[in-house]
Order: structure tokens, then C-alpha cells, then sequence
């Protein structure tokens, strides 16, 4: 690990939770150079659904570098991107009856947002945009400007201007938090400038995986409709199936005016990309560029994957048969402790978090814990107190429960040790 330490930023993050170099990688698991196996429950973040080096992917990939297919193609019209488009309109668009542009951006989700933000304030000559408390939107000037996270906010180079942020579904426990949104709407006194958008998760995945509810998130869009703001989805985390369908937002019946998309969009290569609704396609040709706007690869590799597992219900089903698996696995460990720890379990499809409410320490401790028993697992939350839960979409049954099984030995044996603690201390 030398190297690593001699010659790359301090900036490194998740190499220091996992100190191992990592060398191969198949569907969930993962190889180092000593040949060790690891189960893999972080997923690239959300990036890796359909699992690494996906067989179907990785031939269609090779089969077109092979036939010297572009690589690079600014925005100019190529047959990867053509192929992309018409697959995406058919097999996602049209079956949910969804009439949106699509804008390809750079090849990183805060460059969605950042779009999206751009467009938003072109199109309704505001500037103001609402996010909400433990959102996650990126790490570039204007996305970081609506991100909640206080590990990310530096006075020295944040611009806190032009966002407003409310409390997200639940954060007053069972307040209505939109009772307060509206509030400031109606009050011309509150100091808050009407909003161009509003830009939020459906599940906050660095947030703590905080899931707002249908009736919230519907209440939410009558609030935008009633103002004339935008409503802004960021779908690039528990976008593309990591809920149990495609959208995040399907399930509330919305209709947002705008989608970001990245991680999984690109089957497992850098892309990101801008739904939005026609009559907001207000750019001036050329007027919002980038040298690496639309990946051919990603296009192809996104193809595939929409193509395999996309055009009926199996995929979506197979989401929420392990999600009860996950879900039934993670409350069985909760009731365990029940008399110890005050325990939290909260998700939606593939996408869970482990909260122990009474000891914000723990997350980090099983983090490692998890990885000495061969799990990749990763925490989440303003304080990385809950531990996430992001395994591939495709990941088999067995799979899954022999990773909950070595989650649970890493709890077995970090509770017991703390137990054995205490009673030295005492």
C-alpha cells in the first residue's frame, strides 16, 4: 500500500477503509492481489447493479473495440449513441409514459445536477433552489451548494447563496415537514425567494438512507404545481432499479420535471444524463458543452444492460424478493439486541441501512469489522453512524445470505467485545 500512501492525495477515502489492493472482480465479489474474495455489498456506490464485469456488457464491449467502434464522440451523432437512445425511449420511456429530452453531460453525477440547476434557473429566470436536510447531491461548486452534508460545506470555498434547505420526510419524526415548506411559500416576510426547482432523493443514500414517503413525495409535487417550481429527482444513487423499479419516483405516481441519472445508467462506465420535459429545452445550441458528454461506451454497455434486464418485470421482482431477505435478515439481528442497542432498519428495494441510534461509533467499527470477515460494506448518515447496505442487483440468493451471515459475525463479535468492556470497566 505503499505507493498509495507515497504518491495519492490525502483526499483518498475508500482505500482507507478497505486496505487492500484489489486486482479482479466478478458479479458480487471481488479478489485482491493475495487472492483473497470479498463480498461485494457497496457496489461502486450504486454504480456496479448489474455487477462487475457483467458477462453480457463485457462481450458487447469487447465486440465493439474490436470493430473499431467510436470512442470519442463529442456530441456528434454516432451509432452507440443512436442505438442508446432508441433503447432507452422504448424500453423506459414509453412503458411509463414519461415524455422527457435527454441531455448527456459530463461523465459525473454532480455534472447532471449542475445542468439541471443551470436549466432551471434559465427556464424561470430565478435563482433560488430548495434542497433538503441529509441530502447528497455532489461535490462540484453549485451541487455542493444544495448538499447537506457539514463534512463537505467548508466556509473557504462553498457558495452558500441561492439554496434554501427544508427538513426532508421525517426529520421532525412525525411532523409534516412540508406544512413548514408551504409556510414559507405563503409568507412573502419569510425571506425565502420564490425557488427556480426544488431538487431532492426519494431515498438518501449518503444521507443516512432516509426514505421519503409516497405521500409526501405527492404532496411535494402539488406544493411545486401550486408555485410554479420545478421539481428536480436525483435518481443517480436508487435510480435504475435500486428500488425495485426503474425510477425511484414510480411507485408515488410523480411526474418530475427533471431526472438526473448517473452511476448505473452507464452499466458500470462513467455516464450521466438529464431528463427533462420538452418545453423546458430552452438551451441555445452549444450553450451548455463538455469535452466528455456522452461515453460511446457507456452507451453500448447501457444498451446491453437495459436490453437484459429491462424489458419485462424479472429484474424488479427479483429486487423485492431479496429485499425481504435483506430487510427479514437485518430486523432478525435488531431483535437480537433489542435489550443492548436501540436498533434501526430502513430501505427501500436494495438500498438498507443498520442504525444503532444509541451509539453513533458503531457503523465505522462494523465497517471493519465486516471487512476482516471478507464483506465490503460501507456507512452513510451526517455522521457515518448507519451502515449501508448496496449490494449488486444481481447478486444470488446465496450470495446474499452467506454476506448477511458474515455482517452478522462482525456484529456478534463487536457487541460482545464492547459487552466484554464494559464489564472490565466496571
Amino acid at each position: 500500500m505503499r505507493i498509495f500512501e507515497n504518491l495519492e492525495s490525502e483526499v483518498r477515502g475508500y482505500i482507507r477503509s478497505f486496505p487492500t489492493i484489489f486486482n479482479k472482480a466478478k458479479g458480487a465479489k471481488l479478489t485482491d492481489e493475495q487472492g483473497v474474495e470479498y463480498i461485494d455489498f457497496f457496489a461502486g456506490a450504486g454504480t456496479l447493479n448489474y455487477g462487475h464485469n457483467n458477462e453480457q456488457i463485457s462481450k458487447a464491449l469487447v465486440e465493439y473495440i474490436q470493430n473499431d467502434g467510436i470512442i470519442h464522440g463529442l456530441d456528434m451523432a454516432t451509432t452507440a449513441k443512436k442505438e442508446f437512445m432508441q433503447t432507452f425511449d422504448s424500453l423506459i420511456l414509453k412503458p411509463r409514459n414519461l415524455e422527457y429530452k435527454l441531455q448527456f453531460t459530463g461523465p459525473t453525477g454532480t455534472n447532471a445536477v449542475e445542468t439541471a440547476l443551470k436549466l432551471a434557473r434559465l427556464v424561470k429566470g430565478r435563482s433560488n433552489i430548495v434542497a433538503f436536510t441529509n441530502g447528497y447531491h455532489g461535490l462540484s461548486q453549485g451541487s455542493l451548494a444544495v448538499t447537506g452534508n457539514n463534512e463537505y460545506r467548508d466556509e473557504s470555498y462553498i457558495s452558500r447563496i441561492n439554496a434554501t434547505f427544508m427538513p426532508f420526510d421525517g426529520y421532525f419524526e412525525d411532523m409534516n415537514t412540508l406544512k413548514y415548506f408551504r409556510k414559507f411559500l405563503e409568507d412573502g416576510s419569510s425571506g425565502m425567494d420564490l425557488p427556480a426547482a426544488v431538487i431532492l432523493e426519494t431515498i438518501q443514500g449518503e444521507g443516512g438512507i432516509n426514505v421519503a414517503s409516497k405521500k409526501w413525495l405527492q404532496e411535494l409535487e402539488a406544493i411545486c404545481r401550486e408555485f410554479d417550481i420545478l421539481l428536480i429527482i436525483d435518481d443517480i444513487q436508487v435510480g435504475n432499479g435500486r428500488s425495485g423499479e426503474f425510477f425511484s419516483f414510480e411507485f408515488a405516481g410523480i411526474n418530475p420535471d427533471m431526472v438526473t441519472l448517473s452511476k448505473s445508467i452507464g452499466g458500470g462506465l462513467p455516464m450521466a444524463l438529464l431528463l427533462f420535459k420538452p418545453d423546458l429545452d430552452q438551451w441555445k445550441p452549444g450553450e451548455h458543452t463538455g469535452t466528455f458528454r456522452g461515453n460511446n461506451l457507456a452507451f453500448v454497455a447501457s444498451k446491453v444492460s437495459l436490453e437484459n434486464y429491462w424489458q419485462n418485470e424479472d429484474l424488479s421482482n427479483a429486487v423485492k424478493y431479496k429485499e425481504k431477505i435483506l430487510k427479514q435478515f437485518l430486523e432478525k439481528i435488531a431483535q437480537k439486541y433489542k435489550n443492548e442497542y436501540e436498533i434501526k432498519i430502513r430501505g427501500r428495494g436494495l438500498a438498507y441501512g443498520f442504525e444503532v441510534k444509541n451509539d453513533k461509533s458503531i457503523a465505522s467499527e462494523l465497517s471493519s469489522y465486516c471487512f476482516e470477515e471478507k464483506l465490503i460494506i460501507e456507512t452513510c448518515g451526517s455522521d457515518s453512524q448507519v451502515v449501508k447496505f448496496l449490494p449488486p442487483l444481481v447478486i444470488d440468493e446465496e450470495l446474499l445470505k452467506e454476506g448477511l451471515s458474515r455482517f452478522e459475525k462482525a456484529v456478534d463479535r463487536l457487541f460482545k467485545e464492547k459487552k466484554q468492556k464494559l464489564k472490565e470497566e466496571f
